[in-house]
């Protein structure tokens, strides 16, 4: 688990520095407004997402260890792709929507196969603190990543974070090839590909009483936070004139709340019981996102952005490892790559369309107002939350 994690550790902190990388490009370089920033951020997802609905079965059956080595490279290549464009001259909003494709689509792949390796390599009481400590890593990149990687953009230039990006999956790859203990993968079924296994991660997921409405929650929720974002840019980096490096501080602070929650999932569901403190983080972090709408210049705008933004990710950082953890558990092995892409897929298909849809409704009513929508929508999310305890 420890080279696995090394590698997790690695891209995390490589993708983290580079958070925003390529809507800063677009609004920095390319002169993106709003609708573009929406709309690159949507079509990679959606595109993406579709190259990626094959690749779930193939994976399936499989060794995962060489899966995630293949996709590490692969967006090794296509992340470098970016700088070596821009030294020459050549780079286009074309080239930032392609590379955007496939990036989202070698992520897909390889979280469900990390996921699958990880519930192959760890005991099942152990879930639960692996995935706190996956959690852990990521908001602690997340913390540092962002102002570390606009204070390098000011300072080097617009592409530098997308550099080290593509080093640390390198680097992530060479981890990956380090992890020797992988067992065969479980097979079920017919031998041969079927067009029926395209489909059998949401079967199985719409046909569970309990992961049916956390798959709901999660796709809605991650879906409006996220389609904030490129309008939140605009307003932090446009209208309101903050500086890349405070966007990046704001985020980076408050990021230190998800180090907090994946540290007080285990001890909260010892105490709690794991379904009340996923059903209550859940519902929690639903309720923070309305505040962004009300951000003002200066100071007291960016504190206002650091404790909403705080209380949000503190949330889900209670609510993430404790999710993944009881996912897993429901999952049996020989689907777990499936379910997961799926997940994944349907993730970014609606993230996409959400994104997309509040880029138009930025260009129409402004950024700010599109903020209010999606965080009064956000507001309702809860009732998609499972209200009875089944347990495994």
């Amino acid at each position: 688990m420890w080279w696995l994690w090394t590698a997790y550790a690695v891209s995390t902190a490589g993708t983290w520095l580079a958070f925003d990388a390529f809507p800063m490009i677009a609004i920095l370089v390319l002169d993106a407004g709003p609708a573009q920033v929406s709309a690159l951020a949507a079509a990679g997802l959606a595109v993406g997402a579709v190259l990626a609905v094959p690749l779930g079965p193939w994976v399936e059956v499989r060794r995962k260890r060489p899966v995630m080595i293949a996709m590490d490279l692969i967006r090794f290549a296509a992340v470098l792709s970016v700088p070596v464009a821009f030294a020459f001259g050549l780079l286009g909003f074309a080239q930032l929507l392609v590379v955007s494709v496939v990036v989202v689509a070698a992520d897909i792949t390889f979280g469900a196969a990390s996921g699958a390796l990880v519930k192959a390599l760890a005991r099942p009481e152990e879930l639960l603190r692996v995935n706190g400590r996956f959690e852990a890593t990521t908001w602690t990149a997340s913390a540092l990543g962002p102002p570390l990687g606009t204070a390098a953009l000011g300072v080097f230039g617009p592409v530098i974070t997308v550099v080290t990006n593509g080093i640390s999956f390198a680097l992530s790859a060479f981890a990956l090839r380090m992890v020797r203990s992988e067992p065969a993968p479980v097979r079920s079924g017919a031998a041969r590909f079927r067009f029926a296994d395209l489909v059998e991660g949401w079967r199985f997921v719409l046909a569970d009483p309990v992961l049916r409405p956390l798959f709901c929650n999660t796709l809605l929720v991650n879906g409006l936070i996220m389609a904030m974002s490129p309008p939140f840019a605009v307003l932090m980096l446009g209208e309101l004139g903050f500086a890349p490096w405070q966007y990046g501080l704001a985020f980076g602070v408050a990021c230190l709340g998800g180090l907090i929650g994946s540290r007080l999932a285990h001890p909260l569901v010892a105490r709690f019981g794991r379904h009340q403190v996923m059903v209550t983080a859940g519902a929690l972090r639903a309720c923070w996102s309305v505040g962004l709408a009300f951000v003002q210049p200066g100071a007291g705008g960016l504190v206002l952005v650091i404790g909403v933004e705080l209380m949000l990710i503190l949330c889900a950082g209670v609510f993430n490892p404790v999710f993944a953890t009881y996912r897993l558990d429901r999952v049996p092995k020989d689907r777990v790559v499936r379910v997961l892409s799926a997940w994944s897929i349907s993730g970014k298909a609606t993230t996409a369309a959400l994104t997309a849809l509040w880029g138009v409704l930025a260009g129409f009513v402004g950024a700010r107002a599109a903020i209010i929508v999606a965080g009064l929508l956000l507001l309702a999310t809860p009732l998609l939350l499972p209200r009875r305890d089944t347990s495994v």
